[in-house]
């Protein structure tokens, strides 16, 4: 299993489970917590959780009953 759902882990042998991170949504969020904090203003909030996403692919499988 991977992290990051990187392309090239649909191509391997067996194609690789993945936990895919919302690449853009963190940028955006880094870049206005950076701004704000140039700008000498207090963080909205202390955490911020952004839903990941679990591709499975062959690498995996279900639990054995």
């Amino acid at each position: 299993m991977g992290f990051d759902d990187l392309p090239v882990v649909a191509w391997v042998d067996p194609p690789m489970t993945t936990v895919h991170q919302p690449l853009t949504e963190m940028a955006v969020a880094a870049t206005e917590l950076a701004l704000a904090l140039g700008r000498g203003d207090q963080p909205a909030q202390v955490g911020l959780e952004i839903a990941t996403t679990l591709t499975v692919r062959d690498s995996t499988a279900p639990p054995k009953q």
